[in-house]
């Protein structure tokens, strides 16, 4: 859809801590009236816009404001609902995109920074190593005791009574 917004943004962080955008953007379709020989706007509309993850914390970044144009891409949701007795209908989109409409305008792209700082990987880093020192150490421990208990138990020698020079344990 390509539209403006129409009311200011809200950005929330939600219990889960995950980031949620809502915003309302508006349409007004222009067409070309023949028969006077001008441009009408028809009838306009106006649809609810969510943004999730970090879709929601890059445009808290980029400061959208009412007026703004703008062009969004996403899936399309009808919602019905009943008010003062009548059916209803209220469209949405759950936004994949949002960006400023160039043809009015221009923008300054700027890279997002990856969530996770270098130290904050290195720490999860050295976390994942302890785990598996760990459970390394502990599996290590049980199989020298399985393969000792089985070896206890195992005759190897042959009809003469010699023992070989190599055994495979399982």
């Amino acid at each position: 859809m390509i539209g403006f917004v129409a009311q200011d943004p809200i950005f929330e962080v939600l219990a889960s801590g995950t980031s949620l955008m809502s915003l309302r953007i508006g349409s007004t379709p222009r067409r070309y009236d023949r028969e006077i020989g001008q441009w009408r706007d028809d009838d306009p509309m106006f649809l609810t816009v969510t943004c999730w993850r970090t879709l929601a914390d890059n445009l808290q970044s980029c400061e959208l404001q009412r007026g703004d144009p703008i062009i969004v891409t996403g899936k399309l949701r009808i919602r019905e609902y009943v008010k003062d007795g009548q059916k209803r209908f209220s469209a949405q989109i759950e936004a994949t995109t949002v960006g400023h409409d160039l043809s009015r305008g221009v923008a300054r792209f700027q890279r997002a920074q990856r969530s996770a700082f270098p130290e904050d990987r290195r720490e999860a880093d050295d976390m994942a190593d302890r785990w598996l020192e760990a459970d390394l150490d502990e599996d290590a421990e049980e199989l020298t005791t399985q393969i000792t208990d089985k070896s206890e138990n195992i005759d190897d020698t042959d009809e003469d009574g010699d023992t070989p020079p190599f055994r495979a344990a399982a």
